[in-house]
């Protein structure tokens, strides 16, 4: 029976983060990654499946919800920009190392807020006004002149009826994100250097920790079925980073905190162009505001995108309803994740959320027709010949039982065993651009004795130096970071 020093499962980008910052703390440790397709970020890390924006909450309006009073809540804005800012220290001092090319994976492209109606101006204004005040988000611009906003999104404009209220807020330091591209750039140097070794085609039949005579025992270990066959390891520690397909993981270990949770998995569509005369002319990501009673991750956008090097237009997310839990996986994933524990949060969510339910059905039911007609909202001049369907990734939302009842959660979740021995990543958006402080947060609860040494201390704060401060709360901080990865990641002010 092999043995390691931490199994990671899924070959994604929360997988490839978390072995880059282990092997980079520890050179020493004996890293096993296990994923059951054929190559890494095939899933939700996959280019075509999600929209790479890196979220930074500049132009993502659910990220800033109104108050009662008419004011919006900025505090999860302001944390999700943090997050991003450590994904850039740590992206920039992988590149400073000669570790990543940063032209593989990213591209700068302005963020955009684009609304239109009396009601959604107002909002973007007072978002704009609080948002604007706070020096993470001081560089946002505000416009409610057509000929402005014709000049950030000329594509948007044509064909406008005249005389409509219209507003929206601009940021230029903005990315797009190629994460499977990061991914691979991730793990590639670290299978060279024989730190990491990986097993495609490779299932996780079991994950159990055998018992002693002493009932206690220090290690996990797993039923591995690949290409070659059956096989066992084993690990002090385990890392469940496989999308959607975490959960079921999570349940299999008998953790008692797995108890706690169940998916309500998502999937979604978009419209994609290829025209080279449509993409010229549009450069921005540009996010518009849900409509009333759509749940937060229904928020439509228009982004320009880099697939494999290749630009492209794309708007959604149109979603729907599958019982998978992966894009690949099976229509059986829901209905087995049910368990005692979990069935009656999962009946409180469903009968609490009916507005949710409702707006699946209609996505359910929307025809070409529906779909051209919502992108017309953004595209008043948008031909239907232009754009064509793709399916994108299957995304499970955390369904958490609390005393006060089952509840969604939208984000994600780290979820860990009471010893630190095992860890599992639940949930979608922000995911992938919040990758570090997610990784970093694991480190914390299941590395804590390590990362309490000189040694692992020192470690860290090259790779992310701003790691243990806040930069929401010291501006000079922040313009220090941000120049520092700036300049690294060749990102232009």
């Amino acid at each position: 029976m092999d043995r390691y020093d931490a199994v990671l499962v899924g070959a994604g980008m929360m997988s490839s983060t978390l072995a880059s910052l282990l092997h980079a703390l520890d050179p020493e440790m004996r890293l096993l990654l296990v994923e059951r397709l054929e190559a890494s970020a095939l899933e939700s890390s996959a280019a075509v499946n999600n929209a790479g924006t890196g979220h930074a909450a500049n132009c993502e309006l659910n990220y800033t919800p109104q108050q009662a009073d008419g004011t919006v809540s900025t505090e999860k804005a302001l944390a999700i920009n943090a997050a991003f800012e450590r994904s850039l220290e740590f992206w920039a001092s992988l590149t400073e190392r000669g570790v990543l090319d940063p032209g593989s994976f990213l591209h700068q492209v302005p963020h955009l807020s684009f609304v239109w109606g009396q009601e959604d101006v107002a909002f973007l204004q007072q978002r704009h006004r609080q948002l604007s005040a706070l020096p993470a988000f001081a560089a946002m611009h505000w416009s409610t002149d057509a000929g402005q906003i014709g000049d950030w999104m000329p594509l948007v404009m044509a064909g406008r009826r005249p005389g409509q209220q219209i507003a929206a807020t601009r940021i230029e330091r903005g990315l797009d994100l190629d994460f499977g591209a990061l991914t691979r750039a991730l793990l590639l140097p670290l299978q060279t250097a024989g730190a990491l070794q990986v097993m495609y085609g490779t299932s996780v039949q079991g994950l159990k920790r055998p018992l002693t005579e002493s009932m206690t025992c220090c290690y996990w270990q797993l039923d591995l079925r690949g290409p070659s066959g059956r096989r066992k390891v084993q690990a002090p520690f385990v890392f469940l980073g496989a999308g959607g397909g975490a959960l079921p993981l999570l349940q299999s270990s008998g953790i008692p905190e797995a108890a706690d949770y169940a998916g309500f998995p998502v999937s979604g569509q978009w419209l994609v162009c290829g025209e080279p005369a449509l993409v010229e002319r549009h450069h921005a990501k540009v996010y518009g505001k849900a409509k009333v009673g759509a749940p937060p991750m229904s928020v439509p956008h228009l982004d320009t995108r880099w697939i494999d090097g290749k630009r492209s237009l794309l708007f959604g997310p149109y979603a729907g309803f599958s019982s998978k839990f992966l894009k690949t996986g099976s229509l059986m994933d829901l209905p087995l994740s049910v368990r005692p524990t979990n069935l009656l949060p999962m009946l409180q969510v469903g009968v609490n959320n009916l507005p949710l339910v409702k707006y699946l059905i209609n996505q359910l039911r929307q025809s070409e027709a529906d779909r051209m007609e919502a992108l017309r909202a953004f595209l008043p001049e948008a031909n239907a010949d232009d754009w064509s369907l793709s399916v994108a990734g299957q995304r499970v939302q955390i369904i958490k039982r609390t005393p006060d009842g089952g509840r969604l959660q939208m984000g994600t979740e780290v979820v860990s065993a009471a010893d630190g021995s095992l860890a599992a990543l639940l949930g979608a958006s922000p995911g992938a651009s919040t990758s570090v402080q997610i990784m970093v947060e694991v480190l914390e609860r299941c590395f804590a004795a390590k990362l309490a040494t000189q040694a692992w201390q020192e470690r860290l704060h090259q790779l992310i130096p701003s790691y243990r401060q806040d930069l929401n709360s010291d501006p000079e901080l922040l313009a220090r970071t941000r120049e520092r990865s700036d300049g690294l990641l060749d990102l232009r002010v």
